[in-house]
């Protein structure tokens, strides 16, 4: 997920970024030391940073404590702006547009807003503002979320993304450090105190422009911190015309390319409206609107539907998985059956609201009795 924030920031051009860590961080911090390594000849860097404990022996207690734990690299560097941006979103964004809005306004803090259906509202952290942009209030999850200026049936639902002035936000993480029944969250106490001071304002997502964009495309963005909306933000990636696009070649979301052999389709193996990746292996075997990671293999006869394949599993002969998140390393059993029967799958998997079924990593399987 990491990749998708730091392409737009480097694609944009920002090159000094600090990605704050919390506990059990080796495999991130592996990822951008391979991935996002930089030469820093021009001072530019990409660097993991855990919990300093500068403040005490704790680990970040909130978004906001982790910035506060991290301001010596700020004192640093001694920027007129911070980026905050959060790293489990999938979408593309040219943040430099978002910063000249922040700068035109004069805020001390301009919040990333995203026009969601206000039914749907109630899961979001909710912008109410006016025809200026300027900030009026911040609801978290509201049971009548707000409408916009031009579209009543819309809100304003915060992307967790953030561009400070530096000297307010410093002010304000201190503020807010002496306050003892602070969450010390970014957006449940330090956007809040903003709001009130009325130095907030929104920058609507819908005005970003993206070199490359499809129509289709454009304005696409996903929280995927439940398992139906990860798997949705795959099911987008699949059609002919793709809801988000992985081939704009003018705004690339870089990722680490594995030295691997290209997918192979044997004994009349194939895929149709799928996502295949190296090193995979589909022997007479059928892939349909599905996403399939580096090094599968996929077995004589078996059928995979509108499925998320890990890298490393291995469906065997004659097995169907259909609506499936199938994590690294499992092995599906020859002529077992997923997400075809509900009632049969939640005996030995989680079945999520939205039918998907979850097969954990490293699960060995086999059809049942």
């Amino acid at each position: 997920m990491i990749d998708f924030v730091l392409s737009n920031l480097v694609n944009a051009g920002f090159m000094r970024i600090c990605v704050l860590t919390q506990y059990k961080s080796h495999s991130l911090d592996r990822h951008i030391s391979q991935v996002w390594h930089m030469s820093g000849m021009g001072g530019e860097y990409i660097t993991p940073v855990p919990a300093q404990q500068r403040l005490g022996p704790r680990w970040y207690t909130g978004s906001a404590d982790a910035i506060l734990q991290s301001l010596n690299l700020v004192y640093d560097e001694r920027p007129d702006h911070i980026v905050v941006f959060g790293a489990d979103h999938v979408y593309r964004m040219d943040p430099r547009q978002m910063l000249e809005h922040h700068i035109e306004t004069g805020a001390a803090v301009t919040v990333a807003g995203i026009r969601v259906p206000r039914r749907e509202a109630f899961a979001f952290g909710c912008i109410d503002a006016g025809e200026d942009d300027l900030i009026r209030d911040w609801v978290e999850k509201p049971s009548d979320p707000p409408g916009t200026p031009d579209d009543p049936d819309a809100t304003f639902a915060s992307m967790g993304n953030y561009i400070f002035t530096a000297d307010a936000l410093v002010d304000a993480l201190k503020a807010d450090a002496e306050k003892p029944d602070s969450t010390h969250d970014m957006g449940g106490d330090i956007i809040p105190a903003l709001v009130e001071q009325q130095r907030a304002y929104v920058y609507d997502f819908a005005r970003n422009r993206v070199p490359g964009e499809t129509e289709r495309d454009r304005g696409y963005w996903r929280d995927v911190g439940t398992i139906d909306a990860f798997y949705d933000a795959h099911v987008d990636l699949v059609s002919v015309h793709p809801v988000f696009n992985l081939y704009n070649k003018l705004w690339p979301i870089r990722t680490q390319q594995d030295n691997l052999p290209p997918a192979k389709f044997v004994n009349g193996g194939m895929s149709q409206e799928s996502m295949v990746g190296a090193g995979t292996i589909i022997s007479a075997a059928t892939v349909r609107n599905s996403v399939v990671s580096n090094n599968v293999v996929v077995e004589d006869g078996a059928v995979v539907e509108g499925s998320v394949l890990m890298p490393g599993v291995r469906i065997g002969r004659g097995a169907v998985v259909r609506k499936a998140i199938v994590d690294k390393n499992c092995q599906i059993g020859a002529g077992d059956v997923i997400g075809v029967d509900h009632e049969r799958d939640r005996l030995r998997f989680p079945v999520s609201a939205g039918g998907v079924v979850s097969v954990s990593k490293n699960s060995v399987t086999s059809l049942p009795g």
